[in-house]
């Protein structure tokens, strides 16, 4: 949003990365990056492989960009539902709430970037590799930095681990997003964010 609302202010080539970015930001997501070809790129964006690679050095930058973008609007879908709350379970259930809303886009956009790249990248592209394990720590961290910010101010039990619980957060949701979009079924989702509710208030005071 921000990217597009600002766009007058973006010379010519800036506009056009720009736009390579958008338009395959999709392909990349569903396709990986493996399966994603020059042509892919050419076809949907109606550019030569010219013009692609003289705003891109190679598939490998343009593959970060667009993971970089994708990242993007999850998290600001994140923070945006996040400005302004102080309570740590309010901040627990934005995470909850929002891939609840917005699973059906997440599908029609291929899945989930942080699984999708994980999974693709693996050792064969550092690149990436090294940008889905920073994005998955910095998610871990965060959630783990709520849990215990809610048990030293007595919001939850003083034996909840922390670190415990960010790795089953993230494990459920990751895991609810793959079984749902592999089996075509929301309820898998819904199932393991009910159970992150029940998490919650199990640990709260």
């Amino acid at each position: 949003m921000f990217l597009k609302l600002n766009q007058k202010f973006m010379t010519k080539a800036e506009r056009t990365r720009q736009f390579i970015i958008e338009t395959t930001a999709p392909i990349f997501n569903s396709k990986g990056y493996e399966g994603t070809s020059i042509s892919d790129i050419t076809a949907a964006t109606g550019l030569t492989k010219g013009s692609v690679y003289g705003n891109f050095k190679d598939k490998n930058e343009l593959a970060a960009a667009v993971f970089d973008y994708n990242l993007e609007k999850i998290r600001n879908g994140i923070v945006s539902r996040s400005l302004g709350l102080k309570d740590p379970t309010e901040q627990l259930l934005v995470y909850v709430d929002f891939y609840a809303e917005v699973f059906d886009k997440v599908v029609i956009g291929g899945g989930c970037p942080i699984m999708n790249t994980a999974i693709d990248s693996d050792d064969s592209n550092p690149l990436l590799y090294d940008r889905v394990r920073l994005a998955l720590t910095d998610w871990h961290a965060h959630v783990e930095s709520v849990v215990a910010y809610g048990v030293k101010k007595s919001f939850y039990a003083p034996g909840t681990n922390p670190a415990e619980f960010a790795d089953n957060f993230l494990s459920l949701i990751e895991g609810g997003v793959l079984l749902s979009k592999t089996l075509k079924n929301k309820r898998h989702l819904m199932s393991n964010l009910n159970l992150i509710r029940k998490m919650i208030g199990e640990m709260t005071i």
